[in-house]
């Protein structure tokens, strides 16, 4: 699906964001508006990237962030 989500200097801007299963471990896949890939994945309560991603902190956080609050959103609508 498709989200708008502030990053960077708090403009919003359009990701579209997949979930997926590699190997064991429960990853995202994020999309850019400009075509530019990355994945996220959740270790405890740390959000990281593919080390080949080379995304900054803040862009990482913020888009975690946002993935967290879908999944709550989704886990309160199964009830």
């Amino acid at each position: 699906m498709k989200y708008k989500i502030a990053i960077g200097d708090g403009t919003p801007q359009v990701v579209k964001i997949t979930s997926a299963y590699f190997k064991a471990w429960h990853v995202w896949k994020v999309e850019l508006e400009n075509g530019k890939q990355f994945m996220l994945f959740k270790m405890g309560s740390e959000w990281m990237q593919r080390t080949e991603d080379y995304l900054e902190t803040h862009v990482v956080e913020a888009i975690g962030n946002y993935i967290d609050k879908i999944i709550l959103r989704r886990n309160n609508m199964a009830f």
